[in-house]
């Protein structure tokens, strides 16, 4: 029998065993000698042999027909496959991962059985919930609202409540209404919300009638809101306690710029259930409704007030209930708070793990003494626009609260080197904020290379600092954040310096 000639194509470097020559292909398809059309025989195990290449290659062999009639003697021969395009040989990747590039059958085997019953149908990867579910977690909150508006598949897996706890929608007044055709006004659907399970809103510009209507409208503002934030509102003593009494789950309540309610309102509304409170910038609230707070809520753990008229009486009102139960206290910008209203914190909440003086421009050195000798317990402190802090009042905190984790002085400007060497022995503070501290200089950087502890250290504003003094920072191995906005020293071959040998630092310039 005579040899098909060797095609220029058949002498690369890929194997050519899943070919047939024309000749061999055509014998296999004709009658047999009697001339009756009868099947050829293949080898018994369905393997067909192939002579050696010329290549040095050596031989090879291909799967023919189906698996499951692998192991009969006779069988229709398959349809035999045309030879490829002189022109195009096979491409190497398709040879390499093992599949016969036109037959789709696997090389160097037989092909296993497929498994029988009907062919299993999956969805598209794009509406794949197990896929969905973990792909939507690289996105923020502000992407998965827009996510959620391709298709109904990705916004049944957007709103279940695991892609939303912890945030907080915020919903203006305007936003709450849709005008209809005929110029009337309708209250939006909030079912969206209810599907995602938020338990915390925050109301802006809103009146009574809003929250009236607000209530009414949300399936769980009942029972599944667990906290409520009013902001720039026109709310009066009747809607805040028409709100707290109507919405029974309520322990987190925040009232901002809202100038309408008054003292006897909070007298009226507040509820024992509630342990977190924070009042800021409303213009009726004074020592009586510190008093009202601090009789209502003997559960509360967590008071911030940014109250102008607030004075050292208001603070006398804290009673042993609280001292047991409240850790945090922020008073914030409270002008009229001396240091003889720290003496009445101290002594009513000895178990404060976080105090906040920020604003308190009346506080100086002695109060931070009395804080430092009686709130042990610390953790955080902040004396941020403390104008009358010295570095006496920064030996006291070191000497005295040993727990302490978190210092915040920001536009302390009387803090100076001699300070911060003092807080070089703290060996527990982890965040220092010293923004426009326009006295601190290279020579004070030098103290805080001693703290190993230290992960977060702001520098903002300060004026004093230059690039040779802050590359010794460099030495803090273990600093997660470094702030150096509005800093003169801090220059580009400085951050790229950085870069270099604080790698795992984030650097915000």
């Amino acid at each position: 029998m005579e040899r098909s000639p060797v095609l220029p194509w058949q002498q690369t470097h890929y194997p050519l065993s899943w070919t047939l020559s024309a000749d061999r292909a055509r014998k296999m398809s004709s009658p047999g000698v009697d001339g009756d059309p009868k099947p050829p025989c293949l080898p018994r195990n369905g393997l067909v042999k192939l002579p050696g290449q010329p290549n040095g290659l050596g031989t090879a062999s291909i799967t023919k027909g189906t698996p499951a009639a692998k192991n009969r003697p006779c069988q229709p021969p398959p349809p035999t496959l045309p030879p490829p395009s002189l022109a195009a040989p096979p491409p190497r990747a398709a040879l390499a991962g093992g599949l016969c590039p036109q037959a789709g059958l696997p090389l160097g085997g037989p092909a296993l059985a497929p498994v029988p019953g009907p062919p299993v149908e999956r969805p598209p990867l794009a509406t794949d919930e197990k896929i969905l579910n973990g792909l939507f977690w690289y996105f923020s909150a502000c992407e998965r609202c827009v996510l959620a508006q391709v298709c109904k598949a990705w916004r049944r897996v957007l709103y279940q409540p695991k892609f939303w706890a912890g945030l907080t929608p915020v919903l203006h007044a305007k936003e709450l209404y849709t005008v209809l055709p005929g110029g009337e006004k309708e209250f939006v659907n909030l079912q969206g919300f209810a599907a995602r399970g938020f338990e915390g809103f925050c109301l802006v510009g809103v009146s009574d009638l809003d929250i009236c209507e607000f209530i009414d409208n949300y399936a769980l503002s009942k029972k599944g809101v667990k906290a409520m934030s009013l902001k720039r509102s026109t709310i009066t003593d009747a809607g805040l306690e028409v709100m707290l009494e109507q919405m029974q789950g309520v322990v987190r309540l925040e009232l901002s710029g809202c100038n309408d309610f008054t003292e006897a309102g909070l007298w009226s509304s507040l509820s024992a259930r509630i342990t977190s409170l924070s009042v800021s910038d409303c213009i009726n609230v004074a020592d009586d409704a510190i008093a009202a707070i601090s009789q209502l809520l003997p559960n509360l753990a967590e008071l911030s007030l940014q109250a102008y008229h607030v004075t050292d009486t208001a603070l006398a009102y804290f009673t042993a209930r609280q001292g047991h139960s409240t850790h945090t206290l922020r008073l914030l910008s409270c002008w009229e708070i001396t240091n003889h209203g720290v003496v009445n914190v101290v002594h009513s909440l000895p178990n404060l793990t976080a105090l906040s003086l920020s604003g308190c421009s009346k506080v100086t050195d002695d109060g931070v003494e009395l804080v430092a000798e009686n709130l042990r317990k610390l953790r955080s402190l902040d004396l941020s626009w403390c104008p009358r802090i010295t570095d006496m009042a920064l030996e006291y905190v070191a000497c005295d609260l040993h727990r302490l984790e978190e210092l915040v002085l920001d536009r302390c400007v009387r803090i100076t080197d001699t300070g911060l060497s003092y807080l070089s022995t703290m060996s527990s503070l982890r965040s220092l904020y010293l923004r426009w501290c326009c006295q601190v200089q290279d020579f004070g950087l030098k103290h805080l290379l001693a703290m190993r502890s230290l992960r977060l250290l702001s520098l903002a504003g300060c004026p004093l600092l230059t690039a040779t003094g802050l590359s010794g920072l460099v030495q803090l191995q273990e600093l997660e954040e470094l702030e150096l906005t509005n800093c003169p020293g801090a220059t580009p071959e400085l951050f790229k310096y950085f870069s270099q040998h604080l790698p795992r630092c984030l650097v915000v310039e």
